[in-house]
């Protein structure tokens, strides 16, 4: 790729692109040392969830993955937003846990919607 750190400082998206995959990486590792599974979530009206982790026992938990605390609203506006829209499903199971893995927070907590708010630091041992 030849990226260097004032290249990636200078093009935040391919920056927030690679630090996805980064957090991906962490969940997954995590997600698999209790059973669980990582997956990625797309339907077919094009809405999204960057990471979802799958239980055993058929529980799941939404990601949105954000490099910039700037982008933590907006990301938790989109889980809202999917959380709703599958509880009014009847077939539909809505997510445990709304969670926005943040590389730019400076702690974790839990805003009055619900949502938490984790950076990608929190994420170890």
């Amino acid at each position: 790729m030849k990226a260097t750190p004032s290249g990636l400082l200078g093009d935040l998206e391919t920056l927030g692109f690679l630090f996805e995959a980064l957090c991906e990486r962490d969940l997954r590792i995590y997600a698999e040392s209790f059973g669980a599974n990582l997956y990625h979530y797309q339907d077919y009206s094009g809405h999204e969830i960057d990471a979802v982790i799958e239980l055993a026992d058929g529980q799941w938990c939404a990601f949105e993955i954000k490099l910039g605390a700037n982008q933590i609203d907006a990301a938790a506006a989109n889980l809202l937003k999917m959380k709703k829209q599958m509880s009014e499903d009847p077939k539909g199971k809505p997510p445990a846990v709304l969670c926005v893995l943040c590389g730019m927070a400076s702690a974790a907590y839990q805003r009055p919607d619900g949502v938490f708010v984790v950076p990608i630091t929190a994420l170890k041992n």
